[in-house]
């Protein structure tokens, strides 16, 4: 696996390249047509023909020494589940698959889904505010899956 930017813990962006981007039609007052909608971010989604093009360049970008594509996800850092942007490509990175913090846990992409996916039910069940979950998976998301995900 490819060694983060000196600096950056394994699985986080490069907050140069990567800061996020929200969606302007995900709102505290959209909520219930936007995020919390059964297939709402079907809907969104950019095709796998952006992603893979962006992964490629990013790949490249980031300095990975590994540049098989298959090895990560071309993630959102503010999920669709989140109101982040789609296709903005400050919002996406590609995220590895496998990584590990050097305490050995696992922080890969399918680790910081289970965090997106608590934080949509916390927005969607109205116990956090939007703009909290945005501002916890964009700053610093492993930190934020210790406190809300993490046993």
């Amino acid at each position: 696996m490819t060694p983060p930017s000196a600096g950056r813990e394994p699985g986080t962006p490069d907050p140069s390249l990567t800061p996020g981007a929200l969606n302007p039609a995900v709102t505290p007052g959209t909520l219930a047509s936007t995020i919390c909608a059964k297939g709402w971010t079907a809907k969104i989604r950019p095709p796998s023909s952006y992603t893979t093009a962006l992964k490629r360049q990013q790949i490249a970008q980031y300095g990975y020494t590994d540049n098989a594509l298959a090895h990560y996800e071309e993630d959102h850092l503010v999920s669709l589940e989140l109101g982040g942007a789609p296709r903005d490509p400050a919002n996406l990175w590609p995220e590895p698959y496998t990584a590990k913090l050097s305490d050995g846990t696992p922080v890969g992409a399918r680790v910081k889904d289970q965090l997106e996916n608590r934080l949509n039910h916390l927005v969607c069940s109205g116990k956090m505010p939007l703009a909290t979950a945005q501002h916890l998976i964009a700053t610093h998301w492993i930190d934020a899956w210790r406190a809300y995900v993490a046993p």
